[in-house]
């Protein structure tokens, strides 16, 4: 491994990956390098995307009485 990234966290998210790193016994790299393997991996599609197109009803899903736009 060869190629070196830094990135910016937000306070929340690096306290996260600290406490999941001390969890697994895992370096915090290793966690991030596995995350990326699994993104890469699913294609970088997301699964409700298949369904994107199939819902059938009113153009004007909003046209329930009470949210319509009159």
């Amino acid at each position: 491994m060869s190629q070196t990234i830094t990135i910016r966290l937000t306070k929340e998210l690096a306290a996260w990956l600290e406490q999941a790193s001390k969890r697994s016994g895992m370096p915090r790299g290793r966690i991030i390098r596995e995350q990326l393997e699994k993104a890469r991996e699913s294609g970088g599609e997301q699964s409700f995307m298949r369904l994107a197109g199939t819902v059938r009803g009113a153009r004007d899903l909003s046209a329930r009485k009470g949210f319509s736009r009159s």
